[in-house]
C-alpha cells in the first residue's frame, strides 16, 4: 500500500511523465528509462524495508535496557532528538553518569549540545570511535 502511494507521489513530483503521451511541454521517458526508474524504485522500497527492520530491532533493544529506569522509546527520530533518552541509555549501558547536560532542553542548540555530550562521552570515556555522522551533526 505505501509503495503504491510512494509511486504515485514520486511520479507526480518527478520531472518525467510515466506515460508516453507527447503532450506539449512534457517530457517522456523511453522504455529503458522507465525500466530503470522502476528498478530504482524497487531498490528504494527494499532499502526502506531493511531500515524499518533495523529501526524496530534497535528500538526493542534500547527499550529492554531503558525499562530498568522506567523510560521508553516509541519513535527513534523524535524520542532521541533532544539527547536525553540517548544520555539515559548510555548511562544504563555504561553504568556511569555522564557530564553535565541540559535536563530540560527547549532550544535546538541545547538539544544538539546534549547529543554532543553523549557522543563525546562515548569517544573519550568509552573509547568508541564515532564515524560517518559528521554531516548529520551540523549546527
Amino acid at each position: 500500500m505505501w509503495f503504491s502511494d510512494f509511486l504515485t507521489r514520486w511520479s507526480f513530483y518527478h520531472p518525467y511523465k510515466m506515460n508516453n503521451n507527447n503532450d506539449a511541454g512534457t517530457e517522456t521517458c523511453s522504455t529503458d528509462e522507465q525500466d530503470e526508474m522502476v528498478a530504482t524504485e524497487r531498490e528504494l522500497a527494499e532499502d526502506a524495508q531493511w531500515k524499518r527492520i533495523q529501526q524496530n530491532t534497535f528500538t526493542r533493544w534500547a527499550n529492554e535496557h531503558l525499562k530498568t529506569v522506567n523510560k521508553h522509546i516509541g519513535n527513534l527520530e523524535t524520542d532521541l532528538c533532544d539527547g536525553l533518552r540517548l544520555i539515559t541509555l548510555i548511562e544504563v549501558l555504561s553504568g556511569k553518569r555522564l557530564p553535565k547536560h541540559n535536563k530540560r532542553p527547549t532550544f535546538r542548540s541545547q538539544k544538539l549540545e546534549n547529543v554532543s555530550v553523549a557522543l563525546k562521552f562515548l569517544e573519550d570515556d568509552e573509547s568508541i570511535r564515532i564515524v560517518n555522522i559528521g554531516e548529520y551533526m551540523q549546527y
